[in-house]
């Protein structure tokens, strides 16, 4: 599992008992995976189709920092199946696992349309020399 992206929890991202609110949460994870999957798939029409269970195993609270991670799972032929945990930056502490989120590459009509690739690519292995 990579961890690409950090949180500080804000008064703003807090429920009324004083923790994350689960929806901002989501809202993160679901812009992540979004960004991670058009830059694997290289077409920023990608959009979400699918999200398993949600596991929220613990909580947050104003001035945590949360970092998001994202893996790989699949391939699929239009499709980019992701895993997901968060968690707390400091204790390491898991906040929320999700198995399975399904990203889909579309066309300009908004069809899926099959994206080619089989493995993950790294950005610094995509920059030619010059």
């Amino acid at each position: 599992m990579r961890f690409h992206t950090r949180k500080w929890i804000k008064p703003e991202d807090l429920n009324p008992n004083g923790t994350l609110f689960g929806g901002r949460l989501l809202e993160w994870i679901d812009e992540e995976a979004a960004l991670y999957a058009i830059i694997q798939l290289e077409n920023p029409r990608t959009v979400t189709k699918y999200v398993s269970e949600i596991n929220f195993v613990s909580s947050a609270r104003k001035g945590d920092i949360v970092e998001i991670g994202i893996e790989v799972k699949n391939f699929g032929t239009s499709s980019l199946t992701l895993g997901c945990e968060v968690r707390n930056k400091m204790t390491h502490q898991t906040i929320i696992t999700i198995d399975s989120i399904i990203m889909v590459s579309l066309d300009e009509e908004g069809k899926p349309r099959p994206h080619g690739k089989t493995e993950v690519e790294f950005v610094s292995n995509r920059l030619k020399d010059d």
